[in-house]
């Protein structure tokens, strides 16, 4: 059985449109995208610094892209319409949500715009997809 996070239940809890496991992946991506780009993650209680721990709405949708590849390969845009998630802008409604919650932080320059209509979801889930193989 897994933890839950107790604030991150009660913000899935007041949306209602996404699973709780969609916001967990969110966080995780958060992570995920600024160890990609060479961000240092901030440490727990310390207040992030934009121009360290910052990740913008293209590129955090681009880090959950390549992290439900990783994770979930071909099934992942059928985990996401299981979470309620089917277009680049719920995930912008996902991280707003977790803002509101405390969870995550923005800058002046943030909005739920940067996460519309990015790309299709399917598509670049579907056309992206590589099955490594490792050398024997």
């Amino acid at each position: 059985m897994s933890v839950r996070h107790p604030q991150l239940l009660e913000i899935a809890r007041r949306d209602g449109r996404y699973a709780y496991e969609a916001y967990e992946f969110v966080i995780t991506a958060y992570s995920f995208t600024q160890k990609m780009l060479g961000r240092s993650v901030p440490r727990r209680g310390q207040k992030p610094d934009p121009a360290l721990h910052h990740v913008n709405g293209r590129q955090l949708l681009e880090g959950i892209r390549q992290l439900a590849l990783r994770d979930y390969g071909l099934m992942a845009g059928t985990v996401f319409k299981r979470w309620g998630i089917h277009a680049t802008d719920d995930f912008g409604e996902i991280v707003f949500g977790l803002v509101d919650g405390g969870l995550m932080s923005k800058t002046d320059e943030d909005s739920r715009e940067d996460f519309h209509n990015v790309f299709d979801l399917n598509d670049s889930l579907m056309r992206d997809y590589e099955i490594k193989v490792d050398d024997v």
